[in-house]
């Protein structure tokens, strides 16, 4: 899909406006969505790699 923004400018010839496609205006919005649960999230403790896919096995989620 082409990236099809348009922009608006006034008398002077700045830009005032953007014209998006809905596809392209909601894709913006989801990135945002992901960005703010990322900072949301940057706090919260982590754990290995390793010990999640061991916990994920032991509940039965991955083959083991």
């Amino acid at each position: 899909m082409a990236n099809s923004v348009q922009l608006g400018t006034n008398d002077s010839g700045q830009k005032t406006a953007v014209v998006l496609s809905i596809a392209e205006y909601e894709r913006l919005i989801e990135n945002l969505w992901d960005y703010a649960v990322i900072a949301h999230r940057r706090n919260v403790p982590t754990i290995p790699h390793e010990q999640f896919v061991s916990e994920l096995k032991q509940d039965g989620i991955l083959p083991s």
